[in-house]
């Protein structure tokens, strides 16, 4: 049984900085993708970062040079390290993992925490 458990949302102003974290266990796939996701009120879900299982990383052009994502293998433990906020990142986060490459299609991921929030005031 695939668990993913995010956390680490909080409230910040502009310019700030936090770290969401996501515990994985059960996930036993050589070939894998792991993600974070969000959505905000009123708008569609949204890729933000992967992780290939071959160590690279992608992202979202808004984001790229602000957000780093990485993986703990020893922790079993995902990171979105996320600085230079702005209001336009508010929103629930989620973690996501799926077998096969990274995409930013959603429904290729079978497996998704519940969900942290992220508000930043300007």
């Amino acid at each position: 049984q695939v668990q993913l458990v995010d956390s680490g949302g909080g409230s910040v102003q502009a310019g700030g900085s936090l770290r969401l974290s996501c515990a994985a266990s059960g996930y036993r796939y050589s070939r894998y993708c792991m993600a974070w996701f969000r959505q905000a009120p009123g708008k569609e879900t949204e890729g933000v970062a992967y992780y290939d299982s071959d160590g690279s990383t992608s992202y979202r052009d808004s984001v790229k040079g602000r957000f780093t994502i990485s993986l703990d293998n020893a922790k079993n433990t995902l990171y979105l390290e996320m600085n230079s906020l702005k209001p336009e990142d508010t929103a629930m986060y989620y973690c996501a993992a799926g077998w096969g490459y990274c995409t930013s299609a959603s429904g290729a991921y079978n497996h998704w925490g519940r969900g942290t929030q992220v508000t930043v005031s300007s």
